[in-house]
């Protein structure tokens, strides 16, 4: 089978999104699957684009399974939504004139969203061929940026909520990470909808001791950590961690890292001013993410209220894989906090409410024995979750039964 991809990122770009396209593509080329991916130059870390990769508009690779497009993402500062929005618009346009002109003939395309933008390239991509269009959904767009404030225009917020059923309307199926999301999805569309969960890879997240040369490098030696890893975005209220250092002060040898960057990094920064307990730690190369989580006694996910409806961190997975308890602000009953749960592997507690996180946060850092039970749970559970190999398996039946 041909199949054509839109994504906004692949590796070795270190997106999370990135990383799980690039899992379904490699997998769905050991099936024998021909692919073509139009994606954009590595730009994630900096918002700007990488190193080496400067000087072109686009630039075509050839793979095993295929070939790989990169066009210009026109990166912008994520705070300036215009700006944004029209990178978005102009990225997504020479996305689909490369998909349009193309000589791969597919018979099917893929496309994901954010942005929502790449879906109605990949419907019109599909619909010049004749052949399906499958949409993925990481976040549901835009409820993910109305409840961060992210758009607050009726104009805006009207006009995203009309593409975002345009699109939802053409595709041939829609595919999301959780129920939450898939019920989210059909009370906007008569589609049909499809769960098939994010991933991870257990062989490269493997349980590891926390005294490693990241806690080496950042002066962590002998010190109890509580991490957040990843994006410091609208969408996540890090600013909690700065509230629970400041409450847990007396602890000598606690530490709060954030290990990442974003847009939010400055209020985090602002918050957690005079703190001799918070660091801030920039992005780690893709390959020390697994060190990195390691390095941590206790992770934190935090989730603005209402987020975990519409958005699943793929970051669960590979806290859990690496045998470390997690602690869930998110809303009750969304798939974060219900896996935790589930799992036996950390605690869930309110969103956007320093208290109960602070609480949670002393009782598990007091007791040992039980972050390793925990830790221990996580990994037992996660080891029956869906794998790239299994993730990519259903993505190719859904294909299969539409061709």
């Amino acid at each position: 089978m041909k199949i054509q991809v839109l994504c906004p990122h692949f590796e070795p770009d270190s997106a999370p999104t990135g990383e799980f396209m690039s899992a379904i593509v490699n997998n769905l080329g050991e099936l024998g699957h021909e692919l073509h991916v139009i994606t954009a130059l590595p730009w994630y870390r900096e918002h700007a684009v990488e190193t080496g990769w400067e000087g072109k508009l686009t630039r075509t690779e050839e793979r095993p399974w295929g070939k790989i497009t990169r066009v210009h993402p026109f990166p912008t500062d994520k705070t300036n939504i215009a700006a944004r929005a029209a990178a978005f618009a102009g990225f997504t346009a020479i996305g689909l004139g490369t998909a349009v002109i193309d000589r791969f003939d597919p018979d099917i395309v893929f496309a994901m969203s954010p942005p929502l933008s790449l879906g109605v390239a990949g419907w019109l991509a599909a619909k010049r061929r004749g052949v399906p269009f499958v949409f993925n959904i990481q976040d549901v767009f835009p409820d993910v940026a109305i409840e961060t404030g992210t758009i607050s225009n009726p104009k805006v917020i009207a006009g995203a909520q009309k593409l975002e059923k345009f699109v939802y309307d053409r595709a041939d199926v829609v595919t999301v990470l959780s129920e939450e999301m898939q019920r989210n999805v059909e009370g906007k569309t008569d589609s049909t909808t499809t769960i098939i969960p994010n991933f991870v890879d257990i062989s490269t997240f493997e349980p590891q001791p926390k005294e490693n040369s990241y806690r080496q490098e950042f002066d962590l030696v002998g010190k109890r950590v509580v991490m957040y890893c990843g994006n410091v975005g609208f969408s996540q209220s890090i600013e909690l961690l700065a509230d629970a250092a400041r409450e847990l002060a007396e602890l000598d040898d606690v530490v709060f890292v954030v290990n990442g960057g974003g847009s939010a990094i400055g209020e985090v920064r602002r918050r957690a001013e005079g703190l001799d307990n918070f660091r801030i730690i920039p992005y780690q190369p893709v390959e020390r993410v697994p060190e990195v989580l390691a390095a941590a006694d206790v992770h934190v996910i935090p989730l603005r209220k209402g987020l975990a409806w519409s958005s699943v961190p793929s970051k669960l997975y590979k806290i859990l894989a690496v045998e470390r308890p997690v602690i869930a602000s998110v809303d009750e009953g969304t798939e974060v906090g219900r896996v935790v749960v589930e799992a036996e592997a950390g605690y869930s507690v309110p969103p956007d409410d320093p208290a109960p996180l602070t609480e949670a946060l002393r009782s598990l850092l007091a007791d040992a024995p039980r972050q390793t039970a925990m830790g221990t749970a996580g990994r037992a559970w996660v080891e029956q979750w869906t794998t790239p190999a299994r993730a990519a398996a259903q993505y190719e039946e859904v294909f299969m039964k539409l061709r």
